[in-house]
């Protein structure tokens, strides 16, 4: 469609635009020259025409100073140098030309009385001069806009295909709507082509991510599901106290496996079906997230103690969050699980705060210097259990807020919403 690079019409659309430019100025100002030469020839003929049969002169010779018209004759007893001059008050002009081997001057005097134009005339022509100026620059500018458009059309044309392109819902096709085989071989034409196959590799990808996350939702589930059945027969036969515990071990790891399954699972998918702006209640799932990591403090003496601001005890209506509510109970399950794990045996109570628009997390560390490096270590992003930077890209794909903070005496997390 275009034989040359995006660059080559560039510099073509200027030239053609500076050129054309360049001759209707040039046309401008001999039109104007032309146009005062005749309408000096006009004027002067004229004036002769209205003294005719006495036909006067308006050029004059003149060998002596004396000599001159009354209002150069001071001027011309001065000596002045060779040259032109102009007095504008009596619309003479002078030329001073040296004779007698340069001994002495003569004097050329042009009176242009009648032929000059009247001041009120000039104002007139420097409105029409600049009138056609505006309008030649107007045109100058709209011409270089036409030239740039024509000459940038494929760059817009390939941004209008990009951004007909629904980036948050990609199919398999989206890549065909930008059909680089338009562009040509030019520089439009190989980022178009480089943008098809890219969006053509996101394509493909966003496809491998949905079958993924739909078949390993269901094939990974599913062994945790069995293990879960198998374990509540054996809770249900005679069991030894250490077989008790062992069991107990092997249900706590397993409801670690499957939330770390469905923490992985919940950061895989790209879409989850508007799940992202349901409404949901905070406290059970905080109340949820307590017991299922409250093992963490069966060898540990430390209180856990909950304050709702401003909230009513009992009242389970509020507050509400809005996002993923899988995600909500995550992102709280590791918090809590961290706050209760890394809190030593006597250094509680461990503090949990709810209010309208946020959850406040605090367990107290040692301030020994070994236990200190210990706990800063473990507030650090990657040091609590799968790591706070899942918390907090859970965070960011829900719009909430998260931030901790760790210094020797204590560990604080909050999360807003």
């Amino acid at each position: 469609m275009y034989r040359r690079s995006l660059r080559k019409r560039v510099a073509i659309a200027f030239a053609i635009c500076i050129a054309t430019l360049s001759v209707v100025w040039g046309l401008a100002f001999f039109a104007a020259i032309r146009l005062s030469e005749d309408r000096v020839l006009v004027n002067q003929l004229q004036r002769a025409a209205e003294s005719y049969p006495s036909l006067t002169t308006n050029l004059r010779g003149y060998d002596e100073a004396r000599s001159l018209p009354e209002p150069l004759r001071e001027w011309g007893q001065t000596n002045p140098d060779e040259g032109l001059y102009e007095f504008a008050a009596e619309e003479l002009h002078v030329a001073v030309v040296p004779v007698d081997n340069e001994q002495r001057n003569a004097f050329v005097v042009f009176d242009v009385a009648g032929i000059e134009a009247a001041s009120s005339e000039d104002w007139w022509w420097l409105l029409l001069i600049t009138g056609v100026v505006g309008a030649l620059g107007v045109i100058g500018f709209g011409l270089g806009i036409v030239v740039m458009r024509r000459a940038v059309a494929p760059v817009w044309q390939l941004a209008k295909m990009v951004e007909n392109i629904d980036l948050e819902n990609l199919s398999a096709g989206d890549h065909k709507r930008i059909e680089a085989s338009r562009f040509g071989d030019d520089e439009v034409g190989m980022l178009a082509e480089t943008i098809e196959k890219t969006v053509e590799r996101i394509s493909a990808f966003v496809a491998r991510e949905r079958y993924f996350t739909s078949s390993a939702s269901h094939e990974l589930r599913t062994p945790i599901t069995v293990i879960t059945g198998a374990l509540e027969l054996l809770e249900q036969s005679e069991l030894s106290t250490t077989d008790v515990e062992v069991v107990a071990r092997i249900r706590r790891a397993t409801l670690e496996m499957r939330t770390t399954i469905e923490m992985f699972l919940c950061l895989a998918r790209e879409t989850d079906d508007g799940l992202y702006e349901e409404q949901f209640l905070v406290m059970p799932l905080v109340r949820q997230a307590i017991d299922q990591q409250r093992y963490l403090l069966n060898d540990k003496s430390v209180d856990v103690e909950i304050d709702l601001i401003d909230i009513e005890i009992g009242d389970l209506s509020k507050p509400m969050a809005r996002g993923h509510a899988q995600a909500f109970s995550i992102a709280v399950n590791n918090l809590v699980r961290n706050a209760f794990e890394h809190t030593l045996d006597g250094q509680g109570p461990i503090t949990i705060h709810v209010d309208e628009r946020e959850l406040f997390i605090t367990n107290q560390v040692r301030s020994d210097s070994d236990e200190r490096h210990m706990s800063i270590e473990a507030a650090s992003p990657n040091g609590y259990g799968l790591g706070l930077g899942i918390v907090q890209r859970l965070c960011e794909r829900n719009g909430w807020l998260f931030s901790l903070r760790a210094d020797e005496v204590s560990v604080a997390a909050r999360l807003s919403w």
